[in-house]
């Protein structure tokens, strides 16, 4: 898809939050995408989905108390300094263009896990300029297409936006983003597998954050696509 084609996905996108997360009995909205049988999906394109549930869901949960945490402490926004950090050291940034930042997190469990940040703070899809959706669709458009010619075959993963509960309060603490989670690697067909320790204790790196970014930054070669 190109990017124009990925702007009507975002506004939809826009659409269900607001229509959804306007419900009373609404307290959040999650929007994901999944691709590739690896990932459990029967249709092997990338498909959307949104759940939209009475009660913030754990993960979400975590990273808002850690969000809240930071602008009671420190008066400023987690994700917004640590953007900052990550554009001055330019080590694990793969992409960015005038209004996003795509990079691999330090912290990432898998291999080629990615984050899209947006520059500027805002709490939810819908607060978003037309411009920025517009960089959006773009940025998701080169972040797919990175991870499609890091192994030359469609690349699975889940992806979905993190953003701020439908429970009408302003939540100035969050910060938009969406995760990328894809299963492959070391090829097409090489996934990591959570198991043993990584179950049981901590997960695992097979691969620096560092190298990570370098691989997919370099992943720009598209003439696999025509044999």
């Amino acid at each position: 898809m190109n990017p124009s084609d990925i702007r009507l996905v975002v506004d939809e996108w826009i659409a269900q939050f607001e229509e959804l997360g306007a419900r009373e009995e609404i307290r959040y909205v999650q929007i994901f995408e999944n691709r590739g049988t690896l990932m459990g999906a029967s249709n092997p394109h990338p498909h959307g989905q949104i759940w939209a549930s009475s009660s913030v869901p754990h993960l979400v949960a975590t990273e808002q108390e850690s969000q809240r945490e930071c602008k009671a402490a420190n008066g400023s926004c987690l994700l917004c300094d640590y953007l900052s950090l990550e554009r001055q050291q330019n080590e694990r940034i793969i992409l960015e263009n005038e209004h996003f930042v795509t990079l691999v997190p330090f912290w990432a469990v898998w291999p080629f896990e990615t984050m899209v940040l947006p520059k500027c703070h805002f709490s939810a899809i819908a607060e978003m300029t037309d411009e920025e959706r517009d960089a959006l669709a773009s940025i998701l458009q080169q972040t797919t297409s990175r991870y499609d010619n890091l192994f030359q075959s469609p690349f699975a993963y889940s992806m979905g936006f993190h953003q701020r509960p439908s429970d009408g309060e302003a939540h100035d603490e969050w910060h938009f983003h969406a995760h990328f989670f894809p299963p492959l690697l070391r090829s097409a067909t090489v996934r990591k597998f959570m198991v043993g320790y990584e179950m049981l204790a901590s997960p695992q790196r097979d691969i620096t954050p560092e190298s990570a970014a370098e691989h997919l930054r370099v992943a720009t070669d598209t003439s696999w696509r025509k044999t």
